[in-house]
Protein backbone atom coordinates (compact mmCIF):
# COMPACT_ATOMS: atom_id res chain seq x y z
CA UNK A 1 0.00 0.00 0.00
CA UNK A 2 1.12 3.80 -0.30
CA UNK A 3 3.80 5.23 1.95
CA UNK A 4 1.92 8.33 3.87
CA UNK A 5 3.20 11.15 4.64
CA UNK A 6 6.88 10.33 5.11
CA UNK A 7 9.77 12.80 5.13
CA UNK A 8 12.64 12.29 2.53
CA UNK A 9 15.46 11.63 3.93
CA UNK A 10 18.05 14.47 2.87
CA UNK A 11 20.51 13.30 -0.08
CA UNK A 12 23.76 12.10 0.78
CA UNK A 13 25.06 12.63 -2.40
CA UNK A 14 28.12 15.92 -2.65
CA UNK A 15 26.91 18.04 -5.25
CA UNK A 16 29.30 17.03 -8.38
CA UNK A 17 32.20 19.68 -9.09
CA UNK A 18 31.70 21.58 -11.92
CA UNK A 19 34.16 22.47 -15.09
CA UNK A 20 34.59 25.96 -15.66
CA UNK A 21 34.54 27.78 -19.16
CA UNK A 22 32.04 27.99 -21.79
CA UNK A 23 28.27 27.52 -20.30
CA UNK A 24 27.78 23.75 -21.94
CA UNK A 25 30.52 22.57 -19.59
CA UNK A 26 28.60 23.26 -17.08
CA UNK A 27 25.89 20.81 -18.19
CA UNK A 28 24.96 18.01 -16.13
CA UNK A 29 25.96 15.56 -18.94
CA UNK A 30 29.15 17.21 -19.30
CA UNK A 31 32.38 15.21 -19.81
CA UNK A 32 35.67 15.76 -20.77
CA UNK A 33 36.27 14.77 -24.60
CA UNK A 34 33.16 15.36 -25.71
CA UNK A 35 31.33 19.82 -27.07
CA UNK A 36 27.86 20.54 -26.84
CA UNK A 37 26.50 22.06 -29.98
CA UNK A 38 23.22 24.13 -29.59
CA UNK A 39 22.35 24.13 -33.61
CA UNK A 40 22.23 20.15 -33.72
CA UNK A 41 19.71 19.97 -30.61
CA UNK A 42 18.04 23.00 -32.03
CA UNK A 43 17.63 21.50 -35.45
CA UNK A 44 15.89 17.93 -34.18
CA UNK A 45 13.39 20.63 -32.00
CA UNK A 46 12.86 22.49 -35.41
CA UNK A 47 12.18 19.74 -37.48
CA UNK A 48 9.55 17.97 -34.19
CA UNK A 49 7.98 21.18 -34.09
CA UNK A 50 7.25 21.83 -37.81
CA UNK A 51 6.12 18.43 -39.12
CA UNK A 52 4.55 16.23 -36.31
CA UNK A 53 1.03 16.33 -35.76
CA UNK A 54 -0.46 15.32 -32.59
CA UNK A 55 -3.30 12.40 -33.63
CA UNK A 56 -4.50 11.31 -29.54
CA UNK A 57 -5.68 13.46 -26.98
CA UNK A 58 -8.59 15.63 -26.55
CA UNK A 59 -6.91 18.51 -26.51
CA UNK A 60 -4.39 17.54 -28.73
CA UNK A 61 -5.14 15.13 -32.23
CA UNK A 62 -4.86 17.55 -34.75
CA UNK A 63 -2.22 20.14 -33.68
CA UNK A 64 1.06 20.46 -34.65
CA UNK A 65 3.79 18.97 -32.08
CA UNK A 66 4.17 21.85 -29.20
CA UNK A 67 7.32 20.10 -27.23
CA UNK A 68 7.33 20.60 -23.61
CA UNK A 69 10.08 22.09 -21.53
CA UNK A 70 11.19 18.83 -20.17
CA UNK A 71 11.18 17.23 -23.50
CA UNK A 72 13.53 19.44 -24.99
CA UNK A 73 15.68 20.61 -22.26
CA UNK A 74 15.94 17.49 -20.57
CA UNK A 75 15.99 15.15 -23.26
CA UNK A 76 16.61 15.98 -26.73
CA UNK A 77 19.17 19.19 -26.46
CA UNK A 78 21.38 16.77 -24.39
CA UNK A 79 20.52 13.51 -26.61
CA UNK A 80 21.11 15.09 -29.82
CA UNK A 81 23.45 18.27 -28.62
CA UNK A 82 26.52 16.12 -27.52
CA UNK A 83 29.55 15.22 -30.22
CA UNK A 84 32.92 13.43 -29.72
CA UNK A 85 36.18 14.59 -31.38
CA UNK A 86 35.21 13.51 -34.41
CA UNK A 87 31.83 15.42 -34.55
CA UNK A 88 30.10 12.53 -34.16
CA UNK A 89 26.66 12.22 -32.09
CA UNK A 90 27.83 11.19 -28.33
CA UNK A 91 24.87 8.67 -27.58
CA UNK A 92 24.81 5.23 -28.63
CA UNK A 93 22.07 4.20 -26.19
CA UNK A 94 19.64 5.73 -24.58
CA UNK A 95 17.06 5.15 -21.77
CA UNK A 96 14.34 7.14 -20.57
CA UNK A 97 12.35 6.02 -17.78
CA UNK A 98 8.31 8.16 -17.35
CA UNK A 99 5.25 7.53 -16.31
CA UNK A 100 2.50 6.78 -18.62
CA UNK A 101 0.23 10.09 -19.61
CA UNK A 102 3.03 11.91 -20.22
CA UNK A 103 3.49 12.17 -23.88
CA UNK A 104 5.66 9.07 -24.36
CA UNK A 105 4.38 7.51 -27.77
CA UNK A 106 4.29 11.03 -29.30
CA UNK A 107 7.82 11.38 -28.74
CA UNK A 108 8.32 7.96 -29.63
CA UNK A 109 6.85 8.90 -33.07
CA UNK A 110 8.42 12.10 -33.70
CA UNK A 111 11.65 10.90 -32.86
CA UNK A 112 11.55 7.87 -35.50
CA UNK A 113 10.10 10.33 -38.30
CA UNK A 114 13.13 12.78 -37.31
CA UNK A 115 15.72 9.56 -38.04
CA UNK A 116 14.10 8.92 -41.03
CA UNK A 117 14.15 11.97 -42.75
CA UNK A 118 16.17 14.74 -41.60
CA UNK A 119 18.97 12.58 -39.37
CA UNK A 120 21.38 12.94 -42.52
CA UNK A 121 22.02 9.19 -42.35
CA UNK A 122 22.27 7.84 -46.16
CA UNK A 123 19.95 5.55 -46.87
CA UNK A 124 18.18 5.17 -43.09
CA UNK A 125 17.10 2.17 -41.85
CA UNK A 126 14.81 2.90 -38.40
CA UNK A 127 13.09 0.16 -36.18
CA UNK A 128 11.04 -0.21 -33.54
CA UNK A 129 11.01 -2.71 -30.94
CA UNK A 130 8.37 -3.88 -29.26
CA UNK A 131 7.51 -6.67 -26.79
CA UNK A 132 4.63 -8.77 -28.94
CA UNK A 133 2.68 -8.18 -31.76
CA UNK A 134 -0.15 -6.84 -30.60
CA UNK A 135 2.01 -3.66 -29.02
CA UNK A 136 4.63 -3.24 -32.44
CA UNK A 137 1.00 -2.51 -34.00
CA UNK A 138 0.00 0.17 -31.87
CA UNK A 139 3.61 1.69 -32.09
CA UNK A 140 3.30 1.61 -36.11
CA UNK A 141 -0.26 3.12 -36.19
CA UNK A 142 0.80 5.86 -33.89
CA UNK A 143 3.69 6.48 -36.62
CA UNK A 144 1.85 5.96 -39.30
CA UNK A 145 -0.86 8.40 -38.04
CA UNK A 146 1.88 11.01 -37.72
CA UNK A 147 2.40 10.66 -41.17
CA UNK A 148 -1.04 10.69 -42.72
CA UNK A 149 -2.05 13.62 -40.28
CA UNK A 150 0.93 16.36 -42.04
CA UNK A 151 0.18 16.99 -45.47
CA UNK A 152 4.35 17.23 -46.07
CA UNK A 153 5.15 13.90 -44.39
CA UNK A 154 1.79 11.83 -46.20
CA UNK A 155 3.48 13.28 -49.56
CA UNK A 156 6.70 12.26 -48.65
CA UNK A 157 6.44 8.73 -47.45
CA UNK A 158 4.92 5.81 -49.01
CA UNK A 159 2.74 3.80 -45.43
CA UNK A 160 2.70 0.15 -46.16
CA UNK A 161 0.25 -1.28 -43.49
CA UNK A 162 0.27 -4.90 -44.64
CA UNK A 163 4.53 -5.05 -43.81
CA UNK A 164 3.86 -2.49 -40.98
CA UNK A 165 6.62 -0.30 -42.46
CA UNK A 166 6.97 3.22 -43.89
CA UNK A 167 9.22 4.09 -46.64
CA UNK A 168 10.88 6.98 -48.15
CA UNK A 169 11.64 6.60 -51.79
CA UNK A 170 13.90 9.58 -52.74
CA UNK A 171 16.01 8.67 -49.99
CA UNK A 172 15.81 4.96 -49.72
CA UNK A 173 15.09 5.29 -46.37
CA UNK A 174 12.53 3.37 -44.45
CA UNK A 175 10.78 2.25 -40.98
CA UNK A 176 9.92 -0.95 -40.06
CA UNK A 177 8.23 -1.98 -36.04
CA UNK A 178 9.74 -5.86 -34.99
CA UNK A 179 8.16 -8.06 -32.45
CA UNK A 180 10.27 -9.71 -30.01
CA UNK A 181 7.82 -12.83 -29.66
CA UNK A 182 8.25 -13.26 -33.73
CA UNK A 183 11.36 -11.80 -34.46
CA UNK A 184 13.82 -14.74 -35.82
CA UNK A 185 16.13 -12.63 -38.49
CA UNK A 186 19.34 -11.94 -38.07
CA UNK A 187 21.51 -9.32 -40.15
CA UNK A 188 19.75 -5.85 -39.60
CA UNK A 189 21.73 -2.80 -40.47
CA UNK A 190 19.59 -0.20 -37.99
CA UNK A 191 20.66 3.52 -38.00
CA UNK A 192 18.33 4.25 -35.17
CA UNK A 193 16.12 1.89 -33.06
CA UNK A 194 13.49 2.77 -30.87
CA UNK A 195 12.21 0.56 -28.51
CA UNK A 196 8.88 0.82 -26.59
CA UNK A 197 8.10 -0.28 -23.03
CA UNK A 198 11.62 -2.06 -22.15
CA UNK A 199 10.67 -3.07 -18.71
CA UNK A 200 7.92 -5.49 -20.71
CA UNK A 201 10.82 -7.10 -23.05
CA UNK A 202 10.78 -10.69 -20.92
CA UNK A 203 14.15 -11.85 -23.36
CA UNK A 204 16.99 -9.58 -24.38
CA UNK A 205 17.29 -11.16 -27.74
CA UNK A 206 15.58 -8.86 -29.95
CA UNK A 207 16.70 -5.07 -28.47
CA UNK A 208 20.49 -6.91 -28.17
CA UNK A 209 20.96 -7.46 -31.66
CA UNK A 210 19.56 -4.53 -32.28
CA UNK A 211 21.59 -2.36 -30.25
CA UNK A 212 24.84 -3.84 -31.76
CA UNK A 213 22.95 -3.82 -35.56
CA UNK A 214 24.22 -0.32 -36.10
CA UNK A 215 27.89 -1.13 -36.40
CA UNK A 216 28.00 -0.04 -39.55
CA UNK A 217 26.64 3.38 -39.27
CA UNK A 218 28.47 6.39 -38.49
CA UNK A 219 26.17 7.57 -35.25
CA UNK A 220 23.99 4.78 -34.63
CA UNK A 221 21.38 5.25 -31.77
CA UNK A 222 19.12 2.76 -29.60
CA UNK A 223 16.69 4.92 -27.50
CA UNK A 224 14.51 2.82 -24.65
CA UNK A 225 11.45 4.97 -23.71
CA UNK A 226 9.36 2.73 -20.69
CA UNK A 227 7.26 2.93 -17.91
CA UNK A 228 8.68 1.35 -14.62
CA UNK A 229 8.59 -2.59 -14.42
CA UNK A 230 8.77 -5.19 -12.21
CA UNK A 231 10.74 -7.71 -13.16
CA UNK A 232 14.18 -7.08 -11.73
CA UNK A 233 16.34 -9.76 -13.61
CA UNK A 234 15.28 -8.41 -17.04
CA UNK A 235 17.00 -6.07 -19.55
CA UNK A 236 14.42 -3.03 -18.55
CA UNK A 237 15.82 -3.60 -14.88
CA UNK A 238 19.62 -3.62 -16.27
CA UNK A 239 18.92 -0.58 -18.69
CA UNK A 240 17.45 1.59 -15.58
CA UNK A 241 20.18 1.12 -13.39
CA UNK A 242 22.18 2.16 -16.51
CA UNK A 243 20.58 5.47 -16.40
CA UNK A 244 20.80 5.86 -12.57
CA UNK A 245 24.32 5.76 -12.88
CA UNK A 246 24.95 7.75 -15.98
CA UNK A 247 22.21 10.83 -13.94
CA UNK A 248 24.65 10.39 -10.97
CA UNK A 249 27.96 9.99 -12.78
CA UNK A 250 28.14 10.55 -16.61
CA UNK A 251 32.05 9.53 -16.50
CA UNK A 252 31.10 5.81 -15.86
CA UNK A 253 29.26 5.59 -19.33
CA UNK A 254 30.12 8.29 -21.66
CA UNK A 255 27.86 6.93 -24.83
CA UNK A 256 25.18 5.96 -22.43
CA UNK A 257 22.20 8.77 -22.19
CA UNK A 258 19.53 8.44 -18.94
CA UNK A 259 17.02 9.95 -17.57
CA UNK A 260 14.57 8.75 -15.08
CA UNK A 261 11.51 10.45 -14.11
CA UNK A 262 10.20 8.72 -10.32
CA UNK A 263 8.74 9.37 -7.18
CA UNK A 264 12.26 8.93 -5.12
CA UNK A 265 12.44 6.66 -2.37
CA UNK A 266 11.54 8.10 1.32
CA UNK A 267 8.99 10.53 -0.82
CA UNK A 268 5.46 11.21 0.80
CA UNK A 269 3.34 9.61 -2.30
CA UNK A 270 0.30 12.13 -1.42
CA UNK A 271 2.43 14.80 -1.98
CA UNK A 272 2.28 16.64 -5.46
CA UNK A 273 5.63 18.09 -5.78
CA UNK A 274 6.29 14.43 -5.66
CA UNK A 275 3.99 13.53 -8.49
CA UNK A 276 5.83 16.00 -10.43
CA UNK A 277 9.19 14.04 -9.96
CA UNK A 278 7.66 10.90 -11.29
CA UNK A 279 5.40 13.01 -14.50
CA UNK A 280 7.19 16.08 -16.16
CA UNK A 281 4.10 16.76 -17.79
CA UNK A 282 1.70 16.90 -14.70
CA UNK A 283 -0.68 19.52 -15.66
CA UNK A 284 -0.59 19.42 -19.28
CA UNK A 285 -1.26 15.93 -20.84
CA UNK A 286 -2.86 14.86 -17.29
CA UNK A 287 -4.60 16.93 -15.03
CA UNK A 288 -3.84 17.41 -11.23
CA UNK A 289 -7.07 17.15 -10.40
CA UNK A 290 -7.78 13.33 -12.42
CA UNK A 291 -3.96 12.24 -10.90
CA UNK A 292 -4.70 12.81 -7.23
CA UNK A 293 -8.37 11.08 -8.02
CA UNK A 294 -6.81 8.57 -9.42
CA UNK A 295 -4.48 8.26 -6.35
CA UNK A 296 -7.20 8.58 -3.75
CA UNK A 297 -8.86 5.51 -5.73
CA UNK A 298 -5.22 3.29 -5.80
CA UNK A 299 -5.42 3.53 -1.98
CA UNK A 300 -8.29 1.26 -1.89
CA UNK A 301 -6.84 -1.86 -2.84
CA UNK A 302 -2.92 -3.37 -3.08
CA UNK A 303 -3.90 -4.54 -6.45
CA UNK A 304 -4.58 -0.79 -7.73
CA UNK A 305 -2.13 0.71 -5.63
CA UNK A 306 0.63 -1.76 -6.75
CA UNK A 307 -0.09 -0.82 -10.59
CA UNK A 308 -0.31 3.16 -9.73
CA UNK A 309 2.84 3.44 -7.81
CA UNK A 310 4.16 1.53 -11.29
CA UNK A 311 2.66 3.09 -13.69
CA UNK A 312 2.18 6.66 -12.31
CA UNK A 313 5.13 6.65 -9.78
CA UNK A 314 7.84 5.43 -11.65
CA UNK A 315 8.25 2.66 -8.73
CA UNK A 316 9.45 -0.72 -9.63
CA UNK A 317 7.40 -3.54 -7.75
CA UNK A 318 6.84 -6.83 -7.78
CA UNK A 319 4.34 -8.90 -9.81
CA UNK A 320 1.17 -9.41 -7.87
CA UNK A 321 1.46 -13.40 -8.34
CA UNK A 322 5.19 -13.45 -6.63
CA UNK A 323 5.81 -15.22 -3.39
CA UNK A 324 7.83 -12.95 -1.97
CA UNK A 325 6.34 -9.13 -3.25
CA UNK A 326 9.25 -7.58 -1.22
CA UNK A 327 12.81 -8.24 -2.42
CA UNK A 328 14.20 -6.76 0.80
CA UNK A 329 12.65 -9.35 2.95
CA UNK A 330 14.45 -11.83 1.12
CA UNK A 331 17.57 -9.65 1.09
CA UNK A 332 17.57 -9.37 4.56
CA UNK A 333 17.98 -12.98 4.83
CA UNK A 334 21.33 -13.00 3.75
CA UNK A 335 23.31 -13.98 6.98
CA UNK A 336 25.47 -16.94 7.43
CA UNK A 337 25.48 -20.00 9.72
CA UNK A 338 25.44 -19.14 13.47
CA UNK A 339 28.03 -21.73 14.34
CA UNK A 340 29.94 -23.39 11.51
CA UNK A 341 28.86 -26.13 9.68
CA UNK A 342 31.14 -28.92 9.88
CA UNK A 343 29.92 -31.77 11.68
CA UNK A 344 26.32 -30.55 12.51
CA UNK A 345 23.33 -32.80 11.25
CA UNK A 346 21.32 -31.45 8.05
CA UNK A 347 18.39 -32.18 5.79
CA UNK A 348 19.07 -32.12 2.04
CA UNK A 349 16.54 -31.26 -0.46
CA UNK A 350 16.95 -31.98 -4.23
CA UNK A 351 14.93 -30.10 -6.92
CA UNK A 352 16.00 -32.94 -9.96
CA UNK A 353 14.08 -30.49 -12.66
CA UNK A 354 14.93 -32.39 -15.87
CA UNK A 355 17.85 -33.59 -17.58
CA UNK A 356 18.50 -30.41 -19.41
CA UNK A 357 18.07 -28.05 -16.75
CA UNK A 358 19.50 -26.92 -13.46
CA UNK A 359 19.31 -29.15 -10.66
CA UNK A 360 19.47 -27.78 -7.08
CA UNK A 361 20.64 -28.99 -3.68
CA UNK A 362 19.95 -26.92 -0.70
CA UNK A 363 21.27 -28.11 2.51
CA UNK A 364 19.26 -27.55 5.35
CA UNK A 365 20.27 -26.95 9.10
CA UNK A 366 18.33 -25.92 12.21
CA UNK A 367 20.00 -23.56 14.36
CA UNK A 368 20.02 -22.77 18.18
CA UNK A 369 18.11 -19.83 18.25
CA UNK A 370 15.21 -21.30 16.09
CA UNK A 371 16.48 -20.00 12.88
CA UNK A 372 17.24 -22.28 9.99
CA UNK A 373 20.37 -21.51 7.90
CA UNK A 374 20.37 -22.95 3.96
CA UNK A 375 23.37 -23.20 1.72
CA UNK A 376 23.01 -24.37 -1.62
CA UNK A 377 24.26 -26.64 -4.50
CA UNK A 378 23.63 -26.00 -8.00
CA UNK A 379 24.77 -28.33 -11.43
CA UNK A 380 23.66 -27.73 -14.81
CA UNK A 381 25.04 -29.27 -18.45
CA UNK A 382 27.51 -27.23 -20.19
CA UNK A 383 25.65 -27.80 -23.44
CA UNK A 384 22.64 -25.52 -22.44
CA UNK A 385 24.14 -22.93 -20.61
CA UNK A 386 24.22 -20.62 -24.29
CA UNK A 387 20.42 -21.42 -24.28
CA UNK A 388 20.03 -20.66 -21.06
CA UNK A 389 22.02 -17.00 -21.18
CA UNK A 390 20.01 -15.85 -23.80
CA UNK A 391 16.89 -16.32 -21.67
CA UNK A 392 18.63 -13.81 -19.50
CA UNK A 393 20.01 -16.69 -16.98
CA UNK A 394 23.35 -15.16 -15.81
CA UNK A 395 24.87 -18.45 -15.53
CA UNK A 396 28.18 -17.48 -16.45
CA UNK A 397 28.37 -14.76 -13.54
CA UNK A 398 27.38 -17.69 -11.05
CA UNK A 399 29.85 -20.37 -12.56
CA UNK A 400 32.78 -17.09 -12.37
CA UNK A 401 31.30 -16.75 -8.59
CA UNK A 402 31.44 -20.35 -7.81
CA UNK A 403 28.00 -21.35 -6.75
CA UNK A 404 26.65 -23.01 -10.13
CA UNK A 405 29.11 -26.68 -10.93
CA UNK A 406 28.94 -27.05 -14.57
CA UNK A 407 28.43 -30.83 -15.81
CA UNK A 408 30.44 -31.94 -19.31
CA UNK A 409 27.69 -33.09 -22.24
CA UNK A 410 23.73 -31.81 -23.12
CA UNK A 411 22.49 -33.67 -20.16
CA UNK A 412 22.47 -33.94 -16.32
CA UNK A 413 25.36 -35.89 -14.79
CA UNK A 414 23.85 -37.59 -12.20
CA UNK A 415 27.02 -38.99 -10.86
CA UNK A 416 28.55 -35.57 -10.26
CA UNK A 417 25.52 -34.53 -8.43
CA UNK A 418 25.57 -37.34 -6.13
CA UNK A 419 29.66 -37.24 -5.89
CA UNK A 420 29.50 -33.79 -4.47
CA UNK A 421 26.17 -34.76 -1.88
CA UNK A 422 28.76 -37.49 -0.49
CA UNK A 423 31.35 -35.48 -0.58
CA UNK A 424 29.51 -32.85 1.46
CA UNK A 425 28.62 -35.45 3.59
CA UNK A 426 31.60 -36.49 4.66
CA UNK A 427 32.12 -33.15 6.31
CA UNK A 428 28.42 -33.22 7.42
CA UNK A 429 25.94 -35.59 9.15
CA UNK A 430 23.31 -35.87 6.03
CA UNK A 431 19.97 -37.50 8.32
CA UNK A 432 18.08 -37.87 5.52
CA UNK A 433 17.79 -36.57 1.82
CA UNK A 434 14.25 -35.56 -0.08
CA UNK A 435 13.00 -35.41 -3.84
CA UNK A 436 10.22 -35.56 -6.16
CA UNK A 437 10.42 -39.16 -6.60
CA UNK A 438 9.09 -39.29 -10.32
CA UNK A 439 13.02 -38.75 -11.35
CA UNK A 440 15.11 -39.30 -8.70
CA UNK A 441 15.38 -42.86 -9.02
CA UNK A 442 19.06 -43.29 -10.81
CA UNK A 443 20.43 -40.70 -8.09
CA UNK A 444 19.04 -42.41 -4.99
CA UNK A 445 20.50 -45.32 -5.86
CA UNK A 446 23.61 -43.89 -6.08
CA UNK A 447 23.38 -42.04 -2.83
CA UNK A 448 21.80 -45.13 -1.46
CA UNK A 449 24.92 -47.12 -2.39
CA UNK A 450 26.73 -44.12 0.55
CA UNK A 451 24.39 -45.33 3.07
CA UNK A 452 22.47 -41.85 2.32
CA UNK A 453 18.91 -41.91 3.56
CA UNK A 454 16.76 -40.94 -0.17
CA UNK A 455 13.23 -39.93 0.86
CA UNK A 456 10.25 -39.46 -1.28
CA UNK A 457 7.91 -35.98 -1.61
CA UNK A 458 5.51 -35.85 -3.42
CA UNK A 459 4.91 -32.00 -4.80
CA UNK A 460 1.37 -32.01 -3.97
CA UNK A 461 0.29 -29.40 -1.57
CA UNK A 462 -1.08 -31.97 0.87
CA UNK A 463 2.82 -32.54 1.25
CA UNK A 464 4.17 -29.54 0.97
CA UNK A 465 1.87 -27.07 2.73
CA UNK A 466 3.62 -26.82 6.05
CA UNK A 467 7.20 -26.80 4.69
CA UNK A 468 6.19 -23.97 2.33
CA UNK A 469 4.32 -21.59 5.39
CA UNK A 470 7.14 -22.43 7.09
CA UNK A 471 9.13 -20.18 4.77
CA UNK A 472 7.23 -18.00 4.10
CA UNK A 473 7.10 -17.39 7.68
CA UNK A 474 11.10 -17.52 8.45
CA UNK A 475 11.42 -14.96 5.49
CA UNK A 476 8.46 -12.58 6.87
CA UNK A 477 10.29 -12.24 10.30
CA UNK A 478 13.96 -13.00 9.32
CA UNK A 479 14.56 -16.24 10.27
CA UNK A 480 16.05 -17.85 7.56
CA UNK A 481 20.05 -17.74 6.83
CA UNK A 482 20.64 -17.78 3.19
CA UNK A 483 24.54 -16.78 3.19
CA UNK A 484 23.56 -14.47 0.48
CA UNK A 485 23.34 -17.00 -1.99
CA UNK A 486 22.72 -14.73 -5.11
CA UNK A 487 21.12 -18.03 -7.31
CA UNK A 488 18.42 -18.38 -4.57
CA UNK A 489 18.31 -14.65 -4.59
CA UNK A 490 17.15 -14.48 -8.50
CA UNK A 491 14.89 -17.71 -7.61
CA UNK A 492 12.95 -15.82 -5.05
CA UNK A 493 12.57 -13.30 -7.03
CA UNK A 494 10.37 -15.29 -9.74
CA UNK A 495 8.74 -17.54 -7.67
CA UNK A 496 4.81 -17.47 -7.46
CA UNK A 497 2.86 -19.74 -5.33
CA UNK A 498 -0.08 -21.92 -5.75
CA UNK A 499 -2.66 -22.38 -3.34
CA UNK A 500 -5.73 -24.63 -3.53
CA UNK A 501 -9.45 -24.49 -2.42
CA UNK A 502 -8.14 -25.16 0.72
CA UNK A 503 -5.92 -22.29 1.62
CA UNK A 504 -3.09 -25.06 1.17
CA UNK A 505 0.51 -23.75 -0.44
CA UNK A 506 3.33 -25.05 -3.02
CA UNK A 507 5.59 -23.47 -4.67
CA UNK A 508 4.26 -22.72 -8.38
CA UNK A 509 6.34 -24.18 -11.40
CA UNK A 510 4.04 -23.36 -14.21
CA UNK A 511 3.15 -20.07 -13.11
CA UNK A 512 6.40 -18.54 -12.08
CA UNK A 513 8.37 -16.73 -14.77
CA UNK A 514 11.28 -18.44 -14.84
CA UNK A 515 13.41 -21.27 -13.16
CA UNK A 516 12.82 -21.73 -9.21
CA UNK A 517 14.68 -24.65 -8.71
CA UNK A 518 16.55 -23.41 -5.54
CA UNK A 519 13.12 -22.75 -3.34
CA UNK A 520 11.83 -26.06 -4.80
CA UNK A 521 14.92 -27.99 -3.05
CA UNK A 522 14.57 -25.85 0.08
CA UNK A 523 11.12 -26.50 0.67
CA UNK A 524 11.73 -29.92 0.12
CA UNK A 525 14.64 -29.79 2.66
CA UNK A 526 12.45 -28.02 4.87
CA UNK A 527 9.68 -30.81 4.62
CA UNK A 528 12.11 -33.18 6.26
CA UNK A 529 13.71 -30.95 8.91
CA UNK A 530 11.21 -29.52 9.99
CA UNK A 531 9.20 -32.85 10.79
CA UNK A 532 12.61 -34.87 12.13
CA UNK A 533 13.01 -35.90 15.97
CA UNK A 534 16.31 -34.23 15.48
CA UNK A 535 16.93 -30.77 16.79
CA UNK A 536 20.11 -30.00 15.10
CA UNK A 537 21.50 -28.83 18.87
CA UNK A 538 22.75 -32.35 19.72
CA UNK A 539 25.99 -34.09 18.35
CA UNK A 540 27.29 -31.48 16.24
CA UNK A 541 30.57 -32.64 16.06
CA UNK A 542 30.07 -36.04 14.75
CA UNK A 543 31.65 -35.98 11.34
CA UNK A 544 30.66 -38.58 9.30
CA UNK A 545 34.29 -40.56 8.33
Amino acid sequence: MAKRKTTSAPSSKAPRKRAAGPAWKRRPEYVAGYTFEQERADRVIRFVESFVTMTSGRKFAGKPMKLMEWQKKEILEPLYGWVDSDGLRRYRRAAIYVSKKNGKSSMMAALVLYHMLADQEPGAAVYGAAVDRIQAGIIYRSVASAVRANPQLSKALEVIDSRSTIVHRETNSRYTCLAADSWRAEGIDASAVVVDELHAHRKPDLVQALTYAGAARASPLVVAISTAGENRNGIGWQWYQDAKLVEKTPEANPTFFGRVYEAREGSDYSDPNVWRQANPSLGTTISEKDFASDYADSLTNPRKWAAFARYRLGVWVQGDNRWFKDPGQWAACDAGPLEPTEGRPCWVGIDLASNLDMTAAAFVFKERDGTYFAQWKYWVPEATIPDREREGIPYSQWIKQGYVTVTDGARLDHEAVARDIVEFSERHRIVSVGADPWNVGSLATLLQRHDLEVQSISQKTGTLNSASKLLEALVVEGKLRTGGDPVAAWAANHVCVYSDSTGSIKPDKVKSSEKIDPIVALVNGLVLASTSDETGADNWNLIKI
